[in-house]
């Protein structure tokens, strides 16, 4: 088959990036662990980690069941086995790179404690695994079922499975990592004023678990689904072949680039990994320019090579500009989300000023930085989708399909500088209950502020991914319909598109609602627990008795894992009950969910990130550092933007993703119910 043997690299790739992330995972582990009381610590947050993510994965079964069972009934048993297997890949990719993080978290306090540059590169190594899990699993799942099928729209039932294991991962995992985190805060450091992380406060070991169930396997399982949906979009628009810039490309071509530039991806992120290195004794700004070398190095390498690719694959240069506008914009949003969200910059250090008047004044500086960061990314965004329609007519949807595939061909770098962050805090965490002294403790810190930032530009990426994934989705369901012979009438004129709109619009408020109340009832159960500890346990306040800390990991798991369900029905009935009025109001809803979907995600992620590094700039000794009264209205600002940066906010990439990938998976159903 024409093409056959260029496709073969996607695999190769796939497999490279497996073998890579496990010769990391055998570096890391020949690092030293520390003391035993690291070493008990560390154990501990992986037990803890691993029973939540056990008994999500048993409810994800039953769902997975269900709708396996539902596929083959409704569309055939290919599509089924393939959504079976991106939900299996996505969990899988999730547990792989959360188990090694876990076991990275006591390996960097140690490190840190020979350098600072040495913690980094255990740290980020740890990060390095989970990248390369996920783009080596999603690349091999999307060219197994290519090499098998040969029919990308089976492909999609791919993308599916693993857009709905991501959006339980990312609900799940954010309402226990902020359950806890916001439960330790309001009475730990608030109420009790002990320092952060402090061995005493029962719900301590939840929160660092919490950021491993959150910001790791939820993380990587979101941009899992990102990753795989960019590409089986573009290769869905490409399957009937497509004309770009004069050239033909015929419909191997066409399906088959996308996973040539993402494997090409892979290779340049395997690179880049070698780029991040810093000297002993590294401050914030040398450890930023260490993780910025590798984003940045990745992004030069792949535009390189990806010219060299499309020219002598394909012929046709225009489609290189639209996949380096994809790249240009992702690297845009990184950029602006590390303006808005680092204590380096103004709009930080203007929330940390505004904390002198107390917690109000806080949270309002903070909604107004979170609003006004959405204007660099919408300026990206829509650049990118222009330009990308327009160098590639008469076929401009695939230019957009291609820019999003380019956004995330560098993804292997990308999610390993942004799983780095949580590993880093997990380590400062052990750091100051292990009591491996102030030294090490400051260390442990300015590697975990970085991580902030890496944590916020990451998911702005993912952020931006996103909305260019979820529209080459919309474009590959419009295309659909034409190909099937139905003319839809997308004026704002025609009321079913109104309904949509407004409907679409809608959802990410609801959505946003729904986790955000199960993250304040998850809190609250938390300081009602680790309250009645303080006042119970004799001697805990005085560091004689220890808490019980899995009665706080029990709290949160209960409250995760009850309030999952509905958010994740939500992103799956509502396409297909608006889908049976009409496709123009199933277009409508698409069209609207990811406005404002994107507005909200970008304005909740960077608010809250926001918040966190105001709080540790006070803390580094700014205005009245730690203990001040204006250190305690940023604890209340930071509490409030942790369910918006890790809950609510990265949910919302998934959700708008989920709906466009059950659109375009259920149209089958929905011609038939339309008369096609």
């Amino acid at each position: 088959m024409v093409g056959f043997e260029p496709v073969m690299l996607a695999p190769i790739a796939g497999a490279l990036a497996l073998a890579f992330a496990g010769y990391l995972t055998f570096r890391i582990m020949r690092q030293p662990v520390g003391t035993e009381r690291m070493r008990e610590l560390s154990s501990t947050i992986y037990r803890g980690a691993m029973t939540f993510l056990n008994k999500e994965y048993q409810v994800m079964v039953v769902y997975a069941v269900i709708v396996a069972v539902i596929l083959m009934l409704v569309v055939n048993h290919q599509t089924a086995a393939a959504f079976v297997t991106g939900a299996f890949f996505s969990a899988l990719a999730g547990n792989v790179g959360m188990r090694v993080a876990t076991k990275s978290n006591a390996r960097t306090a140690a490190a840190a404690k020979q350098s600072i540059s040495k913690g980094l590169i255990v740290g980020f190594s740890s990060g390095a695994v989970m990248g390369m899990c996920v783009v080596g699993l999603g690349i091999l799942g999307v060219s197994i079922f290519y090499y098998l099928f040969g029919d990308p729209r089976i492909i999609v039932g791919f993308g599916f499975g693993a857009s709905s294991i991501a959006l339980f991962a990312r609900v799940g995992g954010g309402v226990y990592t902020k359950s806890a985190d916001m439960g330790a805060d309001l009475v730990g450091k608030v109420e009790a004023r002990i320092p952060e992380d402090d061995p005493r406060n029962p719900a301590v070991i939840a929160d660092n678990v919490g950021d491993n169930v959150g910001d790791v396997a939820g993380m990587g399982a979101d941009l899992f689904e990102s990753y795989v949906g960019s590409i089986i979009a573009a290769m869905v628009i490409g399957f009937t072949g497509v004309t770009v810039g004069g050239v033909m490309l015929n419909q191997t071509d066409a399906v088959v680039l996308p996973m040539l530039l993402a494997a090409v991806g892979i290779f340049c992120s395997i690179v880049a990994t070698f780029f991040v290195r810093t000297k002993r004794g590294a401050g914030l700004k040398t450890l930023h320019a260490a993780l910025n070398k590798g984003v940045f190095g990745s992004a030069i390498l792949i535009a390189v090579a990806s010219f060299f690719l499309i020219w002598y694959f394909v012929g046709a240069v225009e489609i290189f500009w639209a996949m380096l506008s994809g790249l240009v914009a992702g690297i845009m949003i990184g950029l602006s989300a590390e303006y808005y969200t680092e204590n380096r910059f103004s709009p930080v250090q203007s929330i940390a000023i505004s904390s002198q008047t107390g917690p109000a004044t806080n949270v309002i500086s903070g909604l107004s930085v979170g609003m006004l960061s959405t204007m660099i990314p919408i300026i990206a965004v829509v650049g990118a989708i222009s330009f990308a329609y327009y160098i590639t007519l008469p076929n401009g949807l695939y230019g957009i399909a291609i820019a999003a595939v380019g956004m995330l061909s560098t993804l292997g770098m990308t999610l390993a500088t942004d799983t780095y962050g949580p590993v880093a805090d997990n380590a400062a965490g052990i750091a100051e209950m292990a009591g491996m002294g102030q030294t090490v403790r400051k260390r442990a810190e300015r590697l975990d502020a970085v991580g902030n930032t890496t944590a916020a530009i990451g998911k702005g990426f993912a952020i931006g991914s996103a909305a260019l994934t979820a529209l080459a989705l919309f474009s590959a369901y419009t295309k659909g319909m034409a190909d099937a012979g139905i003319t839809m009438n997308l004026s704002i004129t025609n009321p079913s598109v109104i309904v949509g709109l407004f409907i679409g619009g809608m959802l990410p408020f609801l959505f946003c609602a729904l986790t955000m109340r199960a993250v304040g009832r998850g809190a609250s159960l938390i300081v009602s627990e680790v309250r009645r500890q303080f006042r119970t346990i004799p001697g805990l306040m005085k560091g004689k008795a220890k808490p019980d800390y899995n009665r706080c990991i029990e709290i949160s798991t209960s409250a995760a894992l009850r309030n999952m369900a509905l958010p994740a029905a939500l992103a799956i009935l509502t396409p297909i009950a608006v889908g049976l009025f009409s496709p123009e109001a199933l277009g409508g809803l698409l069209a609207g969910s990811i406005v404002t979907g994107l507005l909200l995600a970008i304005t909740l992620a960077n608010s809250g990130g926001a918040w966190d590094n105001a709080k540790k700039y006070i803390e580094d000794g700014h205005l009245g550092g730690k203990g001040s009264e204006t250190h305690a209205a940023s604890v209340i600002g930071d509490t409030v933007g942790d369910p918006f940066k890790d809950t609510s906010g990265p949910s919302l990439n998934i959700l708008i993703k989920l709906m466009a990938m059950v659109a375009l998976l259920f149209v089958p159903l929905l011609l038939k119910i339309w008369g096609a």
